[in-house]
């Protein structure tokens, strides 16, 4: 079996799930969302994004960590926010080790829900019967998921 993070980078918000699979099965371990606090710098929410990764990569041991791609946004301070966000995430992953993977938030939602601009709560709903997980998700986790 395979362990494998999945992470939604956010400056505000970043979601992590992990899962377990073999090819054929796939199974839920944990998830989780890291909150941060808007009026903290950024500064301080990449330094509180990276260690909570990286406390969570070595709580739960994966071998992989999966990561959403950039997108392109309209707002650019936002853009720039985000993709310090994912550099966070993917440091922690690195710095231990993991083997880094980058997929587009269109395959992702087209292999979980069959429709790549399927909506958030959709991606959610799916994710929620496929790992077989009672209660809600948070958005962010489902989408690390």
């Amino acid at each position: 079996m395979i362990r494998t993070i999945g992470v939604d980078p956010g400056s505000r918000y970043t979601g992590y799930g992990i899962v377990e699979g073999d090819g054929f099965r796939l199974n839920y371990i944990h998830h989780g969302t890291v909150k941060l606090p808007a009026a903290r710098p950024l500064s301080e929410r990449l330094k509180i994004i990276f260690e909570e990764i990286k406390a969570s990569i070595r709580e739960y041991g994966p071998e992989f960590m999966a990561v959403e791609e950039v997108f392109f946004a309209k707002n650019v301070k936002s853009a720039l926010s985000l993709g310090q966000a994912r550099g966070a995430v993917i440091l922690a992953g690195a710095s231990l080790g993991l083997s880094i993977h980058e997929y587009s938030a269109l395959r992702i939602k087209q292999s979980v829900a069959g429709y790549g601009r399927a909506a958030k709560e959709q991606v959610a709903g799916m994710i929620q019967r496929l790992l077989r997980i009672d209660g809600a998700i948070e958005p962010n986790a489902a989408d690390a998921l």
